[in-house]
């Protein structure tokens, strides 16, 4: 008996995956329903419905398809999935060990070009090869990066999953398609006992021949394998945790505004306007806030950033000089005799403030480098994973700076239709400015250079 009750192919569009699922569903007991999940199609072109469910059912909640698919197919069920696809279902299939994940992979060269040949052919699929279209494409670079770059973070997201979830997954190359041992070996690992004894050859390859004769400007192949980093060299590496999306600390507002604050950050002066404007809903898990989104149409999310250097004051003087963190401050004094005073009482002078803050920096260096063995403090993380964070549940609308708060709240005070918040300076700016010098400005550097990088932060000092 299988130890799965479900299974979910993981694929893209030219991979393969119709003759995989053909092969699939010629074992006696094994079900795929194609692409069920695809937003303009349900499982296949021109069905409507699918077990008493339509596609506006779908779209409105995929999870009651899921549920009927699962317990209305007779043997093992299971359905394709692409990056594209209707992504809130991964919620129930990707942490469940009892879905089997098999994952199809094509070089994404030869992807590419057989999809925009099925673009300017309209044929999609080939079982007759005296009906074969053929057509020389244009290869468009940009295009091309773009659709790499989906398919590469598609599968950094299925990775991480089955990593955290200590799930294992079997893989396939297109070329695996045309072994009946492999596809044997895919039925060993969902625990059927079917094996196939002849592939299936209704279907048929519809681009043999070297890629550069599909192409009209094979010169631009060159150009881009030249702008694909193959070794990920180009790649500052980030031995950084990965942070979850953080979704219990949303704020919602019945305005249709979404606010994830991220921590040491501007994020009392939002809650208070937010509180301003009416019921502050908190406290989501990832279904609460789907449901949320789902009544409040044109609903607009937004973070706010801030400065590294002052965001780092900021939870210096919370966690370590008000006491909030005993274990970090028991470290910086024992591990990085930090001079630290009673938690509540000011420091002796403004170089001891300084010459702590400075040692606070370099332990903030070290834990975002994954070297202190201890877990990160998401007000010590930088404000690059956590935004990535975020995006794992839900590409934010709005990312505002803390130099430009006012402007941008203006904004989205504007579309939601309600008052703009009267916005301060937080009393840290004055404190850190009596206390700011050229090392610190580095260090706050070092530490931080993903944001200092990634989201363009100059000096805070100029």
């Amino acid at each position: 008996m299988s130890r799965f009750h479900a299974f979910v192919v993981f694929a893209e569009m030219r991979t393969g995956s119709n003759l995989l699922e053909a092969n699939l569903n010629a074992l006696p007991g094994v079900h795929s329903h194609g692409e069920v999940f695809n937003r303009y199609i349900l499982g296949k072109k021109d069905r409507t419905e699918l077990f008493g469910i339509t596609m506006e059912d779908r779209d409105r909640d995929p999870r009651p398809l899921l549920r009927k698919l699962r317990e209305n197919t007779e043997g093992l069920p299971g359905f394709r999935f692409f990056h594209d696809h209707d992504l809130r279902i991964l919620d129930d299939v990707l942490p469940d060990p009892g879905c089997a994940k098999v994952i199809l992979t094509r070089n994404p060269l030869e992807s590419y070009v057989s999809w925009k040949i099925a673009q300017a052919t309209d044929q999609w699929k080939l079982t007759n090869p005296k009906r074969l279209k053929s057509a020389k494409v244009r290869f468009d670079v940009p295009e091309f990066l773009t659709h790499l770059q989906d398919i590469q973070a598609f599968q950094l997201l299925i990775l991480n999953a089955l990593q955290t979830t200590g799930q294992t997954a079997f893989y396939l190359d297109y070329d695996d398609l045309g072994s009946v041992e492999v596809m044997n070996g895919l039925a060993a690992f969902l625990g059927v006992e079917a094996r196939v004894k002849q592939l299936d050859d209704t279907l048929k390859k519809q681009n043999p021949g070297p890629l550069e004769d599909k192409l009209e400007n094979p010169e631009a192949l060159a150009e881009a394998i030249a702008a694909v980093d193959v070794f990920n060299l180009g790649r500052t590496p980030s031995f950084e945790p990965r942070r979850a999306a953080g979704v219990p600390t949303a704020l919602a507002s019945e305005a249709g505004l979404l606010f994830f604050p991220i921590r040491s950050g501007p994020q009392t002066a939002i809650r208070d306007w937010f509180a301003s404007l009416g019921t502050v809903s908190e406290g989501f898990e990832q279904k609460s806030l789907r449901q949320w989104k789902r009544k409040h149409p044109g609903h607009c999310s937004f973070t706010v950033l801030r400065h590294p250097l002052l965001r780092a004051y900021v939870a210096f003087r919370r966690k370590i000089v008000m006491g909030d963190a005993q274990d970090l401050r028991r470290i910086l004094i024992n591990g990085f005799l930090a001079e630290l005073q009673p938690p509540g009482e000011p420091f002796a002078s403004v170089e001891a403030e300084r010459a702590a803050f400075l040692i606070f920096l370099n332990y903030c260096r070290l834990a975002v480098g994954g070297q202190t063995g201890a877990r990160v403090d998401p007000s010590l993380a930088s404000q690059t994973a956590l935004v990535q964070g975020v995006a794992s549940f839900q590409p934010l609308d709005h990312l505002l700076r803390e130099d430009r708060l006012a402007e941008g709240l203006a904004h989205l005070a504007a579309g939601a239709g309600v008052a703009p918040p009267v916005v301060s300076a937080d009393p840290a700016t004055e404190a850190l400015l009596s206390i700011w010098d050229e090392p610190l400005e580095t260090a706050a550097a070092e530490a931080y250079q993903r944001d200092y990088m990634g989201f363009g932060f100059a000096r805070w000092r100029k």
